[in-house]
């Protein structure tokens, strides 16, 4: 059996650099930092560093500076239900990706756009106790003719589970922070 790379998703509030080092080109940038307004300077500076390793760098919920600064596109994250998205004029390659964490948000970010979905928890993280498992998830990703990325609850044990799912990628926090503490 042929094993197919997964590509990888950071989410990130705020940015180190020496961190984001390590990974490879398969890596995605996802900066979403709700607690305080997002720079100029902040997301030029992420862009130039995405551009020159080769990551795609995705700006979390404000549309308005992903299309001013030209980049790769925009996460909406589950609690952002507007529909405006789907029909807006964006340049070629730009991308809408979003999150959900069941049926009924699937379906929302559907209309809006997204190419991509993180369904999360996958597995039981410490901020939620409710998660998906497996068989929950599948039976979500084969109802939908979409393209998923797994996110919440990934960790090193469970990691090889991910070849069970119907996914694109995995997504993650905790369990990258915890990769560069060990580098």
């Amino acid at each position: 059996m042929q094993k197919i790379l997964l590509k990888s998703f950071i989410l990130i509030d705020n940015i180190n650099y020496s961190e984001l080092s390590i990974y490879n080109k398969n890596t995605n940038i996802i900066y979403r930092n709700y607690k305080k307004n997002i720079s100029k300077k902040d997301v030029l500076s992420l862009k130039k560093f995405c551009k020159k390793r080769k990551f795609k760098f995705y700006l979390s919920n404000n549309l308005k500076l992903a299309l001013k600064y030209k980049l790769d596109g925009l996460y909406i994250p589950s609690f952002n239900n507007n529909l405006n998205y789907k029909n807006l004029s964006v340049p070629k390659g730009f991308q809408f990706i979003g999150s959900a964490h069941n049926k009924i948000e699937v379906q929302i970010k559907k209309k809006q756009g997204c190419t991509l979905i993180f369904l999360s928890p996958i597995f039981k993280t410490l901020k939620n106790e409710y998660y998906l498992n497996i068989n929950k998830f599948n039976l979500i990703t084969n109802s939908f003719k979409q393209n998923f990325v797994a996110l919440g609850g990934i960790k090193e044990e469970n990691l090889k589970l991910l070849n069970l799912l119907n996914i694109k990628g995995f997504a993650g926090i905790s369990f990258f922070q915890k990769k560069t503490a060990h580098k």
